[in-house]
């Protein structure tokens, strides 16, 4: 679980960061890094629905 959660405060900062170096605003900035993972999870999930039917 602590992986999981160290992965999660990674990847929210580097989204975060990411965002901020390209839009100057942190506000969007935010905005991305909460967004971008709730997105990310969901594509996950279909795209191993996906891969299964493969296996």
């Amino acid at each position: 679980m602590i992986k999981t959660i160290t992965f999660a405060v990674m990847h929210f900062s580097v989204a975060f960061g990411v965002a901020w170096l390209l839009t100057g605003d942190m506000i969007i900035g935010g905005a991305i890094a909460l967004i971008e993972p709730a997105v990310n999870t969901i594509a996950y999930y279909f795209h191993e629905k996906i891969w299964e039917r493969f296996e």
